[in-house]
Protein backbone atom coordinates (compact mmCIF):
# COMPACT_ATOMS: atom_id res chain seq x y z
CA UNK A 1 0.00 0.00 0.00
CA UNK A 2 1.23 3.40 -0.93
CA UNK A 3 2.57 5.30 2.14
CA UNK A 4 2.33 9.26 2.48
CA UNK A 5 6.13 9.83 2.88
CA UNK A 6 6.54 7.92 -0.47
CA UNK A 7 8.39 9.55 -3.32
CA UNK A 8 6.06 9.77 -6.32
CA UNK A 9 9.61 10.00 -9.12
CA UNK A 10 12.72 9.06 -9.08
CA UNK A 11 15.18 10.24 -11.80
CA UNK A 12 18.45 8.78 -11.84
CA UNK A 13 21.37 9.81 -14.20
CA UNK A 14 24.91 8.33 -14.29
CA UNK A 15 27.07 11.76 -14.55
CA UNK A 16 30.23 9.99 -14.39
CA UNK A 17 31.24 6.26 -14.68
CA UNK A 18 34.20 3.92 -15.77
CA UNK A 19 32.42 2.76 -19.00
CA UNK A 20 30.55 4.58 -22.07
CA UNK A 21 28.28 3.44 -24.24
CA UNK A 22 28.32 2.78 -27.64
CA UNK A 23 29.06 6.52 -29.98
CA UNK A 24 28.26 8.13 -26.60
CA UNK A 25 29.28 11.83 -26.66
CA UNK A 26 30.59 11.78 -22.78
CA UNK A 27 33.95 11.35 -21.24
CA UNK A 28 34.54 8.14 -19.01
CA UNK A 29 36.85 7.77 -15.65
CA UNK A 30 37.05 5.46 -12.72
CA UNK A 31 34.89 6.27 -10.40
CA UNK A 32 31.15 6.69 -10.50
CA UNK A 33 29.00 10.11 -10.08
CA UNK A 34 25.15 10.00 -9.87
CA UNK A 35 22.18 12.56 -9.81
CA UNK A 36 18.96 11.66 -8.04
CA UNK A 37 16.03 14.07 -9.10
CA UNK A 38 13.55 13.13 -5.87
CA UNK A 39 9.96 13.93 -6.69
CA UNK A 40 6.95 14.26 -4.04
CA UNK A 41 3.89 16.10 -4.97
CA UNK A 42 5.10 20.20 -5.71
CA UNK A 43 9.01 19.32 -4.49
CA UNK A 44 12.00 18.20 -7.05
CA UNK A 45 15.38 18.00 -4.99
CA UNK A 46 18.29 16.91 -6.39
CA UNK A 47 21.18 15.18 -4.71
CA UNK A 48 24.63 14.32 -6.12
CA UNK A 49 25.49 11.12 -5.13
CA UNK A 50 29.74 11.36 -5.34
CA UNK A 51 31.77 13.16 -7.79
CA UNK A 52 34.24 10.39 -9.12
CA UNK A 53 37.86 11.79 -9.32
CA UNK A 54 38.06 14.31 -12.44
CA UNK A 55 35.99 17.24 -11.54
CA UNK A 56 36.67 18.58 -15.37
CA UNK A 57 35.48 15.21 -17.20
CA UNK A 58 31.99 15.66 -14.59
CA UNK A 59 31.55 18.64 -15.21
CA UNK A 60 31.65 18.34 -19.01
CA UNK A 61 29.48 15.95 -18.76
CA UNK A 62 27.07 18.14 -17.00
CA UNK A 63 27.80 20.58 -19.58
CA UNK A 64 26.74 18.18 -22.21
CA UNK A 65 23.78 16.86 -20.66
CA UNK A 66 22.46 20.36 -19.99
CA UNK A 67 22.51 19.95 -16.33
CA UNK A 68 23.03 23.06 -14.26
CA UNK A 69 25.58 22.24 -11.06
CA UNK A 70 23.42 25.05 -9.75
CA UNK A 71 20.23 22.81 -9.55
CA UNK A 72 21.73 20.38 -7.27
CA UNK A 73 20.50 20.56 -3.85
CA UNK A 74 22.16 18.73 -2.15
CA UNK A 75 25.92 16.20 -2.10
CA UNK A 76 25.93 12.60 -0.54
CA UNK A 77 29.56 10.94 -0.53
CA UNK A 78 29.56 7.19 -0.16
CA UNK A 79 33.02 6.47 1.49
CA UNK A 80 36.23 8.19 1.53
CA UNK A 81 37.59 6.79 -1.98
CA UNK A 82 39.44 9.32 -4.22
CA UNK A 83 37.15 8.03 -7.13
CA UNK A 84 33.98 8.89 -5.22
CA UNK A 85 35.58 12.55 -3.49
CA UNK A 86 38.24 13.95 -5.45
CA UNK A 87 37.45 17.47 -6.58
CA UNK A 88 34.30 18.03 -4.60
CA UNK A 89 35.37 21.74 -3.74
CA UNK A 90 35.59 22.34 -7.00
CA UNK A 91 31.79 21.17 -7.83
CA UNK A 92 30.95 22.86 -4.63
CA UNK A 93 32.13 26.27 -6.27
CA UNK A 94 30.21 25.48 -8.74
CA UNK A 95 27.08 24.83 -7.35
CA UNK A 96 27.47 28.23 -6.08
CA UNK A 97 25.40 27.81 -3.25
CA UNK A 98 25.86 28.36 0.65
CA UNK A 99 25.23 25.63 2.81
CA UNK A 100 25.19 22.82 0.81
CA UNK A 101 24.30 19.82 2.78
CA UNK A 102 27.27 17.41 2.60
CA UNK A 103 26.76 13.85 4.00
CA UNK A 104 28.50 11.62 4.66
CA UNK A 105 30.41 9.09 7.75
CA UNK A 106 32.17 10.68 10.56
CA UNK A 107 35.35 8.63 9.34
CA UNK A 108 35.39 10.11 6.19
CA UNK A 109 38.74 12.29 6.61
CA UNK A 110 40.74 9.37 8.21
CA UNK A 111 44.28 8.51 6.85
CA UNK A 112 43.00 5.60 4.44
CA UNK A 113 45.99 3.84 2.19
CA UNK A 114 47.15 0.82 0.79
CA UNK A 115 50.47 -0.80 0.59
CA UNK A 116 50.82 -2.57 -2.50
CA UNK A 117 52.62 -1.56 -5.50
CA UNK A 118 53.64 1.17 -2.58
CA UNK A 119 52.18 2.87 0.07
CA UNK A 120 49.73 5.13 -1.21
CA UNK A 121 46.62 7.60 0.02
CA UNK A 122 43.00 6.65 -1.29
CA UNK A 123 41.31 8.10 0.97
CA UNK A 124 40.15 12.14 0.29
CA UNK A 125 42.97 13.99 -1.22
CA UNK A 126 43.87 17.50 -0.90
CA UNK A 127 41.81 20.16 -1.12
CA UNK A 128 38.57 17.97 -0.41
CA UNK A 129 38.95 18.47 3.60
CA UNK A 130 36.42 19.86 6.41
CA UNK A 131 37.51 23.60 5.62
CA UNK A 132 38.12 23.79 1.87
CA UNK A 133 33.96 21.52 1.69
CA UNK A 134 32.86 24.45 3.89
CA UNK A 135 35.05 27.65 1.92
CA UNK A 136 33.36 25.89 -1.10
CA UNK A 137 29.81 26.61 0.41
CA UNK A 138 29.08 23.09 1.49
CA UNK A 139 28.10 22.28 5.40
CA UNK A 140 29.06 18.55 6.48
CA UNK A 141 26.70 16.24 8.13
CA UNK A 142 28.87 13.32 9.35
CA UNK A 143 26.79 10.78 10.89
CA UNK A 144 26.74 7.20 11.56
CA UNK A 145 23.53 6.80 11.44
CA UNK A 146 20.57 6.97 8.71
CA UNK A 147 19.45 10.85 7.45
CA UNK A 148 16.45 11.30 6.08
CA UNK A 149 17.12 13.74 3.14
CA UNK A 150 13.14 14.17 2.27
CA UNK A 151 10.40 11.86 2.87
CA UNK A 152 11.11 8.95 1.04
CA UNK A 153 14.89 9.39 0.23
CA UNK A 154 17.24 8.84 3.33
CA UNK A 155 21.10 7.87 3.48
CA UNK A 156 21.36 3.89 5.02
CA UNK A 157 23.64 5.14 7.58
CA UNK A 158 26.72 2.56 8.74
CA UNK A 159 25.92 -1.04 7.16
CA UNK A 160 26.41 -3.95 9.48
CA UNK A 161 28.35 -6.99 8.10
CA UNK A 162 26.37 -9.95 8.53
CA UNK A 163 26.95 -12.13 5.39
CA UNK A 164 30.03 -14.82 5.85
CA UNK A 165 31.26 -13.92 1.77
CA UNK A 166 31.23 -10.22 1.99
CA UNK A 167 34.50 -8.39 2.29
CA UNK A 168 35.88 -4.39 1.64
CA UNK A 169 36.98 -6.57 -1.55
CA UNK A 170 40.71 -4.70 -1.34
CA UNK A 171 43.13 -4.70 1.11
CA UNK A 172 43.04 -1.38 2.97
CA UNK A 173 44.98 0.69 5.85
CA UNK A 174 43.86 3.11 8.59
CA UNK A 175 46.46 4.85 11.35
CA UNK A 176 44.37 4.78 14.74
CA UNK A 177 46.30 6.64 17.67
CA UNK A 178 49.73 5.66 15.88
CA UNK A 179 49.32 2.21 15.46
CA UNK A 180 48.35 0.81 11.60
CA UNK A 181 45.31 -0.96 11.52
CA UNK A 182 43.54 -2.99 8.92
CA UNK A 183 40.91 -0.73 7.54
CA UNK A 184 36.90 -2.53 6.64
CA UNK A 185 35.51 0.83 5.09
CA UNK A 186 33.22 1.60 7.92
CA UNK A 187 32.02 5.09 6.09
CA UNK A 188 30.47 2.77 3.11
CA UNK A 189 26.77 3.67 2.93
CA UNK A 190 24.15 4.25 0.00
CA UNK A 191 20.91 5.47 -0.44
CA UNK A 192 17.44 4.55 0.06
CA UNK A 193 14.09 5.84 -1.92
CA UNK A 194 10.96 4.18 -1.67
CA UNK A 195 8.80 4.96 -4.63
CA UNK A 196 4.81 4.70 -4.57
CA UNK A 197 3.46 1.62 -6.36
CA UNK A 198 7.11 0.08 -6.96
CA UNK A 199 9.03 -0.28 -3.74
CA UNK A 200 12.91 0.64 -2.57
CA UNK A 201 15.88 1.63 -5.06
CA UNK A 202 19.10 1.11 -3.60
CA UNK A 203 21.60 3.70 -4.94
CA UNK A 204 25.34 2.35 -4.41
CA UNK A 205 29.26 3.88 -4.36
CA UNK A 206 31.25 0.88 -4.28
CA UNK A 207 29.40 -1.31 -1.94
CA UNK A 208 32.78 -2.07 0.21
CA UNK A 209 29.63 -3.25 3.15
CA UNK A 210 28.60 -5.87 0.55
CA UNK A 211 26.01 -5.29 -1.79
CA UNK A 212 23.90 -8.27 0.37
CA UNK A 213 24.29 -6.75 3.71
CA UNK A 214 23.33 -3.23 2.24
CA UNK A 215 20.26 -4.52 0.46
CA UNK A 216 19.11 -7.01 3.53
CA UNK A 217 19.64 -3.96 6.03
CA UNK A 218 17.54 -1.60 3.22
CA UNK A 219 14.76 -4.09 3.51
CA UNK A 220 14.99 -4.94 7.08
CA UNK A 221 14.31 -0.97 8.19
CA UNK A 222 12.10 -0.28 5.87
CA UNK A 223 8.09 -0.69 5.79
CA UNK A 224 8.48 -1.32 2.08
CA UNK A 225 9.84 -4.92 1.62
CA UNK A 226 9.35 -4.81 -2.22
CA UNK A 227 12.82 -4.22 -3.97
CA UNK A 228 12.14 -2.38 -7.21
CA UNK A 229 15.90 -2.02 -8.34
CA UNK A 230 19.78 -1.36 -7.32
CA UNK A 231 22.36 0.46 -9.10
CA UNK A 232 25.97 1.22 -8.56
CA UNK A 233 29.30 -0.60 -7.81
CA UNK A 234 29.33 -4.09 -5.97
CA UNK A 235 32.98 -4.06 -6.35
CA UNK A 236 33.71 -7.78 -7.02
CA UNK A 237 36.17 -7.07 -9.64
CA UNK A 238 38.70 -9.12 -7.53
CA UNK A 239 36.08 -11.40 -6.13
CA UNK A 240 36.46 -15.20 -6.14
CA UNK A 241 34.27 -16.89 -8.44
CA UNK A 242 32.52 -18.56 -5.35
CA UNK A 243 31.83 -15.13 -3.89
CA UNK A 244 30.43 -13.82 -7.23
CA UNK A 245 28.04 -16.65 -7.33
CA UNK A 246 26.69 -16.46 -3.78
CA UNK A 247 26.16 -12.75 -4.51
CA UNK A 248 24.26 -13.34 -7.81
CA UNK A 249 22.11 -16.14 -6.21
CA UNK A 250 21.09 -14.12 -2.54
CA UNK A 251 21.07 -10.87 -4.81
CA UNK A 252 18.26 -13.32 -7.35
CA UNK A 253 16.61 -14.10 -3.94
CA UNK A 254 15.69 -10.71 -2.82
CA UNK A 255 13.51 -10.47 -6.41
CA UNK A 256 14.31 -6.86 -7.31
CA UNK A 257 12.49 -5.75 -10.40
CA UNK A 258 16.24 -4.73 -11.75
CA UNK A 259 20.04 -4.27 -11.04
CA UNK A 260 22.19 -2.25 -12.56
CA UNK A 261 25.73 -2.23 -11.74
CA UNK A 262 29.01 -1.18 -12.90
CA UNK A 263 32.10 0.98 -11.79
CA UNK A 264 34.17 -1.40 -9.67
CA UNK A 265 31.57 -4.67 -10.72
CA UNK A 266 33.78 -6.24 -12.72
CA UNK A 267 32.81 -8.10 -16.25
CA UNK A 268 33.04 -11.83 -14.50
CA UNK A 269 30.21 -10.57 -11.52
CA UNK A 270 28.45 -8.73 -15.03
CA UNK A 271 27.92 -12.41 -16.71
CA UNK A 272 26.80 -13.35 -13.39
CA UNK A 273 24.53 -11.05 -12.61
CA UNK A 274 23.28 -11.36 -16.46
CA UNK A 275 23.10 -15.21 -15.79
CA UNK A 276 20.71 -14.58 -12.85
CA UNK A 277 18.77 -11.25 -13.87
CA UNK A 278 18.73 -11.49 -18.01
CA UNK A 279 17.13 -8.69 -19.16
CA UNK A 280 16.40 -7.29 -15.72
CA UNK A 281 19.98 -6.77 -15.50
CA UNK A 282 22.12 -4.01 -17.51
CA UNK A 283 25.93 -2.93 -16.99
CA UNK A 284 26.31 0.88 -16.22
CA UNK A 285 27.55 3.33 -18.86
CA UNK A 286 27.92 7.44 -18.40
CA UNK A 287 24.61 9.33 -19.51
CA UNK A 288 22.57 6.25 -18.52
CA UNK A 289 19.42 7.85 -17.19
CA UNK A 290 17.13 5.52 -15.47
CA UNK A 291 12.89 6.85 -14.29
CA UNK A 292 10.70 5.67 -11.99
CA UNK A 293 7.30 6.74 -11.60
CA UNK A 294 4.58 5.54 -9.29
CA UNK A 295 2.49 2.55 -10.85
Amino acid sequence: MPKKNDLIGLRITLLAEDSVGYESPYLGQHGISLLLEAEREGCTKAILVDVAQDPSALLENMKRMDISPSCIDAVVLTHCHYDHTRGLSKVLHRIGKRDVPVIAHPGLFRPHFVTRPFLTQVGVMQGDGPAEIQDAGGTPFLTRDPLELMPGLQTSGEVERKTDFEDPGISLFTIENGEVKSDPVPDDLSVVATVENKGLVIVTGCSHAGIVNIVRQAVDRSETKKIHGIVGGFHLIEASEERIQKTASALKALEPDWVLAGHCTGFRAQVALYQAFGKRFSPLHTGMVIHVTRG
